[in-house]
């Protein structure tokens, strides 16, 4: 699946590393994504809210419910932190693991492909989806 696809077809992203300071690439994002219609689930153990919602300290400890809906997890963290997140996302079901620009982690790479994931390194998803004008 070509980023394209991944963009228009899933709609649910967990954001890994989120921030509430407005000037954080990860607070950007999340608004930019909100605002282009996608339903996101905070993730970031050191804050409690962020654009007024819940924000989770773990994927897996989204609510059952909520985390069978995430289909994307982006990340926002160092790439030697990415492979505890890819187990997550593996565990929650997602479909793809995007690592934000920056981000790369080859072997936590294969593995989230070895479960069938579609991987995503080094790419920011607000600049992929302005760029291709969804």
């Amino acid at each position: 699946m070509d980023i394209r696809s991944i963009l228009a077809t899933y709609r649910h992203i967990a954001i890994v590393g989120i921030s509430d300071k407005p000037e954080r690439p990860s607070h950007g994002v999340a608004r930019y994504l909100m605002q282009a219609g996608y339903l996101i689930y905070p993730v970031n153990p050191m804050i409690d809210e962020v654009f007024g919602m819940h924000c989770w300290p773990s994927i897996s400890a989204i609510p059952a419910e909520q985390r069978k809906l995430v289909e994307i997890v982006v990340v926002f963290r160092k790439p030697a932190e990415v492979p505890p997140v890819v187990d997550e996302a593996i565990a929650a079901g997602a479909r793809v693991v995007w690592m934000q620009l920056g981000v790369t982690n080859a072997g936590a790479a294969g593995k989230a492909r070895q479960a069938g994931l579609e991987v995503v390194e080094n790419r920011c998803i607000a600049v992929e989806h302005q760029r291709l004008g969804l």
